[in-house]
């Protein structure tokens, strides 16, 4: 049977989970997820599994927060005045929205608290500081 190796396009199903149990997504009901192994395209964790195995494998594999989405970073986290966010912007918890970078890159924030004066937004990954699992299954290797 052919092992995977570094540089070849593997085909998988995946669930992932949180340590508590709770989905965050999976590629049921989807085609599989496709990537180059040590391309970088998926986390860190998740691509150091897939060296040596095989079709049709099943493997859990447990990735810590700093080879997923990293640490929560407190600079990523910002408070605004809220007289600089136009009235028809809905601020309410968890609402995401998206802002410009002065290079003109969209980031995603998520609005995580807000008061009289300000808005705060945090830009960190919805999942950074998670600990994630993954359950997988390889499909093909080319």
């Amino acid at each position: 049977m052919t092992e995977i190796k570094q540089g070849d396009t593997v085909r998988i199903h995946y669930t992932g989970t949180l340590q508590g149990g709770q989905t965050f997504d999976s590629s049921e009901g989807r085609d599989p997820l496709e990537f180059i192994v040590g391309s970088g395209q998926i986390i860190a964790g998740l691509d150091a599994a897939m060296p040596g195995m095989t079709v049709g494998e099943k493997k859990r594999v447990e990735v810590p927060c700093t080879e997923a989405y990293g640490p929560i970073n407190p600079a990523m986290r910002q408070a605004i005045p809220r007289e600089g966010i136009p009235d028809d912007i809905p601020l309410d918890l968890g609402t995401q929205l998206q802002m410009q970078t002065p290079e003109g890159q969209a980031l995603p924030v998520t609005v995580v608290e807000v008061d009289e004066a300000t808005v705060t937004l945090d830009a960190n990954h919805p999942l950074a500081g998670q600990d994630l699992i993954f359950d997988i299954e390889i499909v093909s290797i080319n």
